[in-house]
């Protein structure tokens, strides 16, 4: 299976520069020109890796590599810094941050895709096979991929991040503030309101398999995920 990577960059040229290159050499590529689409996208999609500019608008690149950290359903994606920062601040900076590689620009593409390559065999190197289980329920953390009784469930990521906290909590009960914690991180800009309205999706998807008793609203407190 190809690997998927993710291109989070602002100038067109650099980013379709780095995709012709990167496709021709048997990569999937995803193409994000601000922070913002680069989550959307990691919410729709996944990546087996991010190569991040650093001078991005509205929300830098350091800014999504924390955001990134603080998912759980991402946060042991390879991410690769790309930038014209070339201090040396700048570099302890963003591998204190969670970038786990720093290049800076202009940039060999021979160096870049060997780096890239490093990283896969690496990130691939550590996997282990996790897999959650509640009641009809399993959920292969590796994969994303959740199926009860067999068959399997189609998920947004959010959604997915969502029934891993819950899974991972099973009857007790969590506050809407550390659901939002948990899922979009402690320095989101989420309203709480969003996480009713992924709460009511993710309780939609368990009634098509007549599961979503499990999900309970505690009025004025927050949900309980509860197994039968």
């Amino acid at each position: 299976m190809k690997s998927k990577i993710l291109i989070v960059e602002d100038e067109t040229a650099i980013r379709e520069m780095l995709t012709f290159s990167l496709m021709q050499s048997g990569y999937v590529v995803l193409q994000a020109k601000t922070a913002l689409e680069a989550l959307k996208i990691l919410d729709e999609s996944t990546a087996d890796m991010a190569i991040i500019d650093w001078g991005l608008p509205q929300m830098s690149g350091l800014e999504l590599v924390e955001r990134i950290r603080d998912n759980e359903v991402i946060a042991d994606m390879p991410i690769m810094m790309l930038t014209a920062r070339a201090q040396e601040e700048d570099k302890v900076k963003g591998l204190e941050t969670g970038v786990d590689d720093y290049m800076t620009k202009p940039v060999s593409i021979k160096e870049l895709q060997a780096r890239i390559k490093a990283q896969l065999r690496r990130s691939s190197g550590f996997k282990k096979s996790h897999v959650l289980e509640a009641g009809k329920i399993l959920m292969d953390l590796d994969s994303h991929k959740i199926s009860i009784d067999g068959n399997e469930m189609t998920l947004s990521i959010t959604e997915f991040n969502l029934l891993k906290l819950f899974m991972k909590n099973s009857d007790k009960l969590l506050s809407r503030e550390q659901i939002l914690n948990h899922v979009w991180g402690r320095n989101s800009f989420v309203e709480l309101r969003t996480v009713d309205v992924h709460i009511l999706r993710l309780r939609k998807s368990l009634k098509k398999h007549k599961l979503e008793k499990m999900l309970k609203t505690v009025r004025g407190a927050g949900y309980k995920f509860c197994v039968e």
